[in-house]
């Protein structure tokens, strides 16, 4: 590990401020489970590192107006499993469930997950986030790369498994920074992009911006859900995920929002498998069709081509998880 300065600031305005001091060389610390192993293999060398976790504001679960549930990021991963304001969001749970360890439950912050670096082993030996430009994933084991969205360059995965469960409920983040007055906020899915130059990260903050709170919307009347393929029961991240919130009135679906993970560079929204269940009643059936519509226009590479299968069950079993009908899955 290359030596750093470390600072723990107590409020968002000095967190700006340790960033603004070291632009594009400083990284931000919360639990750790990512950003340790990075520094330990000299796969990024910060400067500075800082610490979010004495900053209070970042700690809080809130309902907001209107029922808005807001969300600090160094939130614990386990304090979301039981919060009783998460109870609505059971895409949330079911993801959290999924990452079977303890200690990264229990250390593990919402925001160090959705904005965890890719796990593509190219990456994580130090050959850069589009490997060679991409070479390096399509002539060596690609197992687990990208089926979706891997045209160009980048061809890892995103890494959050709670991403597609928050991009499917309409959650929003307030995004803080670079200067003390700047705040936005926007929508889950426009923190990520597919990079197209080595040294682009994959997610679309500025080196002196802060994700500081998720808010979700409302749950009345959206059913959801998140389903995993996974290898085993162990923590290993999962082959392929979807996420379903659906909007169901009469038995018929009159909203629908599918979100694909771990087979894109970017949690991959699916248009195709939404249009497949508006308007129509859910069942076995229409779910295996909306899965179909969902990994039509996969390109898989040399070695997953058994990821277009795993994603198609994956969306056809969150739909019916969702919908509180029997998966077939165990």
């Amino acid at each position: 590990m290359k030596n750093f300065e470390y600072a723990s600031p107590t409020t968002e305005a000095e967190v700006l401020s340790h960033l603004a001091a070291w632009p594009g060389e400083t990284e931000l610390l919360a639990g750790g489970t990512d950003l340790v192993p990075l520094l330990t293999k000299m796969v990024i060398m910060p400067k500075r590192v800082v610490n979010l976790l004495d900053v209070p504001s970042l700690r809080d679960v809130e309902e907001l107006d209107g029922s808005v549930v807001s969300v600090g990021a160094t939130v614990t991963l386990d304090t979301l499993l039981v919060h009783p304001y998460l109870n609505p969001y059971a895409a949330l749970r079911h993801a959290i469930d999924g990452i079977a360890s303890m200690q990264i439950q229990c250390q593990g912050t919402l925001g160090g997950e959705v904005l965890q670096r890719p796990q593509c082993w190219f990456f994580r030996d130090g050959r850069g986030l589009l490997a060679g430009g991409g070479k390096l994933a399509e002539q060596g084991d690609n197992r687990h790369h990208a089926i979706l969205g891997n045209l160009a360059a980048a061809k890892f995965v995103s890494a959050s498994r709670l991403a597609p469960a928050l991009i499917a409920l309409g959650a929003t983040c307030r995004v803080i920074g670079p200067a003390e007055t700047d705040e936005k906020f926007i929508p889950v899915e426009e923190l990520f992009r597919t990079p197209r130059h080595e040294g682009e990260r994959e997610n679309t903050l500025s080196s002196g911006q802060l994700l500081t709170h998720v808010l979700l919307p409302p749950a009345d009347g959206v059913v959801n859900a998140t389903y995993e393929v996974r290898h085993g029961a162990g923590p290993d991240f999962p082959l392929a995920a979807a996420a379903a919130a659906l909007r169901i009135s009469g038995g018929i679906v009159a909203e629908a929002r599918i979100v694909l993970g771990q087979v894109a560079p970017t949690p991959w929204i699916s248009g195709e498998a939404a249009a497949v269940l508006r308007g129509r009643a859910i069942t076995a059936e229409l779910a295996e069709e909306a899965g179909a519509a969902a990994i039509a226009a996969a390109t898989p590479l040399s070695g997953n081509e058994h990821k277009v299968q795993l994603a198609q069950v994956a969306v056809k079993r969150a739909i019916l998880r969702a919908a509180g009908l029997e998966t077939g899955g165990f």
